[in-house]
């Protein structure tokens, strides 16, 4: 299954907003306005549930899985809790894990594992989940236009999880994970690639600074380097193999 019709690479620096929002669906990107391209978003979630999934052999009720769905979106770039989503669905938890795996497997949801690096720090150890199309994300949390995304509170963890999901298009890396510590240290997405590591950090600010959880990933992941992604325009080094890029730089 194709998820996303554009990249980075096909857009013009003031169409990532707009992709954002939307989504990758060409049908959804080219619409005439965000009640358009909602309209259609809602269709597909609807159509993906109700026929795409008993396509698929998966013998789940449609309702039961937009319940699911439309649960899961609360959980977009957090570690997943098998056993509180299914105590709010009243269902077992190898349920609820068959649900996400058909929706790993069907490329809407992508359950990022952690990195578990032989240390002596208590580490995170769950996955985070991540909706693969922001249109679709956004659908299911009810967002309709920009103005309403900008206030809604998945407003961080929405721009976290469409900057890892381009990061991720634009490298192609050999494996990715997350890494996140019981201390507080953190490291948004490591990619390797023809045996290197590299760190991405997501922030939705201005102008982003150097933080000790960056300088923390650094030494104990050892990595080569690491980029901050913010929707500014500016590069800058912020450290010796730690930069701040634009989203948009991935294009080039």
């Amino acid at each position: 299954m194709e998820l996303s019709g554009f990249s980075l690479r096909e857009l013009g620096d003031e169409s990532l907003r707009e992709q954002w929002l939307r989504g990758g669906f060409p049908l959804s990107f080219l619409a005439a306005s965000e009640d358009d391209s909602f309209v259609w978003r809602k269709n597909f979630v609807r159509t993906f549930a109700e026929q795409d999934m008993a396509g698929f052999g998966s013998g789940i009720a449609p309702a039961a899985m937009l319940r699911f769905w439309t649960m899961l979106a609360h959980y977009h770039g957090q570690t997943w809790n098998a056993a509180e989503v299914a105590g709010s669905l009243g269902i077992g938890t190898s349920t609820v894990r068959r649900y996400l795996d058909l929706l790993a497997g069907t490329f809407m949801v992508r359950q990022l594992q952690p990195w578990l690096e032989n240390l002596g720090k208590r580490q995170v150890r769950a996955p985070k989940i991540y909706f693969r199309d922001s249109g679709v994300f956004h659908t299911l949390l009810g967002v309709r236009t920009e103005a309403e995304l900008l206030t809604h509170p998945k407003l961080g963890a929405s721009w976290e999880g469409y900057a890892i999901e381009q990061a991720i298009q634009r490298h192609q890396p050999d494996e990715v994970y997350f890494w996140s510590t019981h201390n507080g240290a953190e490291l948004d997405l490591m990619m390797f690639k023809n045996g290197r590591r590299f760190g991405i950090e997501c922030k939705r600010a201005d102008a982003p600074k150097l933080t000790p959880s960056m300088h923390i990933a650094m030494n104990d992941l050892k990595l080569d380097s690491l980029t901050v992604l913010y929707p500014g325009t500016k590069s800058y080094a912020l450290a010796e193999n730690i930069r701040v890029e634009p989203l948009a730089g991935l294009a080039r």
